[in-house]
C-alpha cells in the first residue's frame, strides 16, 4: 500500500508546477472575495493542499496506469508476441496512442520483411555471381593448363583452344561490365542524359550495326518506321543497350524466320518494338525473364552466350524513362518486346 502510493506521487511529479500555480491563483482570488482573516485562511490553505494531494494522487495513479499499458505493449512488440496490429489494445483513454503504435508496429513489420527480402537477394545475387564467374575462369584455366601440358605444339588443337580462352575471357568481360551497370543502376548512380533526338535515324544506325549477326544465322533483320521525322526524348547512350540487348537476344532464340526493329508514331508517344519468330517465352517464364540471373533455358542462354543480367538492365532503363518493358510472346512462335517514349 506504502509503496503503492509512493510511486502514485512520483509518476505526479511532473503535474506539481501546475497544481502550485492554480493552488496559488485559487488562495489569491478566494482573498479578494472572501476577505478571510489569517485563521479562515489557513484552514483555506490547508483544505487547498489535502485537496490538491488527492488530485495528485489520483493524477499519478493515473498516469502510472497509462505507462504500464504502454511498456506492456512494446515489450509484447519487442519480444515479437503480436501477430498482427489489430492485437495492439490499449484502451479508450489511448486511442491516438494506439493508432500511432500500431503504425509504427505495421512499419517496422514492413521494414524487417523487407531487409530480410533485400539479404534473401543479396544472398542469391552473390550465390550467382560466384557461380557466374566461376564457368568461364574455370574453362579459361582448363584450355590453359591442357595447352601447357602439351597441346601448345599440337597445330590441330592450339589455336581452337585459344579461341575457346579468349572467347570465354569475351564473356567475362561482358559479365563484368553488366554487373557494374547494374550495381550503378540500382544504388541510384546511373547517369541519365535525356534530349530530343531523330529515333528513325538511331534504331537505322543500330540495325545496320547487328545485321552482321543476323546474316551469319540466316535471319531476316528488319527496320520498320513511317515517320522519319519522328523525334522522341530519352538517353540515346542507354537505350541504345536496350535495344542492342534485345535485337540481340531476339536473333540468339530464332532459329528460322525474321526479326524485327520498328517504331510506331501513337498520339503523345512513340511505341519501339522488337519482335521474332523464334523459340517464344513460356507463360510461366514470362513474369521473371527481368530477374538477375534468370534464364529460360540455361544450358542453351550459356551455349549461346549471355550474362543473364541484359533484360533486368534494361527494365531499369525503360523504368528511368518513365515507360514499362511489355512482353507479348506464344511458345514455339515467338515474341514480341516494346515500350513507349515521349515525344
Amino acid at each position: 500500500m506504502m509503496s503503492n502510493l509512493k510511486q502514485n506521487f512520483a509518476y505526479a511529479r511532473i503535474f506539481i508546477p501546475a497544481i502550485i500555480t492554480i493552488t496559488a491563483f485559487l488562495l489569491i482570488v478566494e482573498s479578494f472575495i472572501f476577505n478571510f482573516n489569517s485563521s479562515q485562511l489557513v484552514t483555506a490553505v490547508i483544505l487547498i493542499l489535502l485537496l490538491d494531494l488527492a488530485i495528485l494522487y489520483f493524477l499519478g495513479q493515473r498516469r502510472r496506469s497509462d505507462l504500464g499499458i504502454v511498456k506492456g505493449v512494446i515489450n509484447q512488440i519487442r519480444t515479437n508476441s503480436f501477430r498482427s496490429a489489430d492485437e495492439i489494445k490499449m484502451g479508450n483513454d489511448l486511442n491516438e496512442l494506439e493508432d500511432e503504435i500500431k503504425s509504427m508496429f505495421m512499419k517496422t513489420r514492413s521494414d524487417i520483411a523487407h531487409l530480410k527480402k533485400l539479404e534473401q537477394f543479396r544472398t542469391e545475387f552473390l550465390g550467382n555471381v560466384s557461380h557466374e564467374l566461376r564457368t568461364p575462369i574455370f574453362a579459361i584455366q582448363g584450355y590453359i593448363e591442357t595447352l601447357l601440358d602439351g597441346a601448345l605444339n599440337d597445330e590441330t588443337v592450339n589455336k581452337i583452344f585459344l579461341q575457346k580462352a579468349n572467347n570465354h575471357t569475351l564473356n567475362l568481360n561482358n559479365l563484368l561490365n553488366d554487373l557494374i551497370d547494374i550495381s550503378m543502376i540500382e544504388s541510384g548512380q546511373m547517369q541519365m542524359s535525356f534530349r530530343y533526338f531523330n529515333i528513325h535515324e538511331f534504331l537505322e544506325q543500330i540495325i545496320n550495326e547487328i545485321k552482321p549477326y543476323a546474316e551469319k544465322k540466316n535471319i531476316e533483320l528488319n527496320f520498320i518506321s513511317s515517320n522519319h521525322s519522328l523525334q522522341l526524348f530519352g538517353d540515346k547512350q542507354r537505350l541504345k543497350q536496350v535495344i542492342t540487348n534485345l535485337t540481340m537476344n531476339a536473333i540468339k532464340y530464332t532459329n528460322t524466320g525474321s526479326v524485327e526493329v520498328g517504331v510506331i508514331d501513337e498520339g503523345n508517344l512513340g511505341k519501339i518494338f522488337v519482335r521474332d519468330t523464334g523459340i517464344g517465352i513460356s507463360e510461366k517464364d514470362i513474369s521473371r525473364i527481368f530477374e538477375r540471373f534468370y534464364r529460360v533455358d540455361k544450358d542453351r542462354s550459356r551455349e549461346i552466350g549471355g550474362t543473364g543480367l541484359g533484360l533486368a538492365i534494361v527494365k531499369h532503363i525503360v523504368e528511368a524513362h518513365g515507360s514499362k518493358i511489355k512482353v507479348t510472346s506464344e511458345f514455339g512462335k515467338g515474341s514480341e518486346f516494346s515500350f513507349f517514349l515521349k515525344k
